[in-house]
């Protein structure tokens, strides 16, 4: 291994001392019309200018987006039912920013939508204010069914559905009850 090496060293340093065999080539300056500088000044600052209109897509919402706000944050207002046939108004309560989160993902491109949603939220927290049990259900049936919510299907090992869920670490199902992986 050694010697290897150092032959390979030899044999290095012996091509760096050799003499160059190539011969250097003569430099001309090309006559470049005026026509031609101008015309390539202009692309330049065509490109120039056009770049920044690059930075104007909108890369924050999504098809992808909005699936996982409505598959996160409606399952999460979805899950409130119970709480909601019960009742309980501070559970509801603890849960405004799902309705927020919701209104404003799975609508960021449905402007009368989500304006639509935003109404029908407030009308649960109006009557989470006013402590009407039966107002609560009324709006949050209504809420439901307008913005059509199911919540994601359970398939934790204690859940209805037990088997395996979501299929990569990137999906927005990923940690949440639809996205366990049974492991032996």
């Amino acid at each position: 291994m050694k010697s290897v090496a150092l032959i390979a060293l030899v044999i290095g340093s012996a091509a760096a001392f050799a003499p160059s065999t190539n011969q250097r080539q003569t430099v001309s300056m090309n006559a470049v019309d005026r026509r031609t500088v101008f015309g390539q000044i202009a692309g330049a600052a065509a490109v120039v200018v056009g770049a920044p209109s690059i930075a104007f897509a909108d890369g924050a919402v999504s098809k992808a987006t909005i699936a996982r706000s409505r598959g996160i944050y409606g399952s999460r207002v979805a899950d409130l039912e119970a709480a909601v046939n019960a009742g309980d108004f501070g559970a509801v309560a603890a849960e405004k920013n799902a309705f927020i989160l919701f209104n404003s993902g799975a609508y960021a491109k449905n402007k009368p939508k989500q304006a639509e949603a935003i109404a029908g939220t407030n009308a649960i927290f109006a009557a989470i204010r006013g402590k009407d049990k039966a107002a609560l259900s009324s709006a949050y049936k209504s809420y439901i069914a307008a913005n059509d919510i199911t919540p994601m299907q359970d398939v934790t090992t204690s859940g209805k559905n037990a088997g395996q869920g979501f299929g990569g670490d990137n999906d927005y199902r990923a940690r949440t009850k639809a996205g366990a992986v049974y492991q032996r």
